[in-house]
């Protein structure tokens, strides 16, 4: 059976969201982002958001290095 691609984060800004498809590729994790158009026009999250999905097996993993990112950001 395929893996489903599920979405682990929301960024309001597209750039933000490359940067972290960026990251989880540098771990080995493919990752898409969607929506990243619609985010650049509509300034409103509620309207529209650039979504990064990963392979839901990966997910688990993709959201564990995320927030050690933004952690170290702090």
């Amino acid at each position: 059976m395929a893996d489903k691609l599920v979405t682990i984060a929301q960024f309001a800004d597209s750039s933000e969201a490359d940067l972290a498809r960026q990251l989880l590729g540098d771990f080995g994790i493919k990752a898409v982002v969607t929506g990243q158009h619609a985010a650049n026009i509509y300034t409103l999250p509620a309207v529209a958001a650039a979504e990064l999905q990963v392979f839901e097996s990966e997910a688990e993993r993709a959201l564990e290095i995320l927030e050690s990112s933004r952690k170290q950001e702090e």
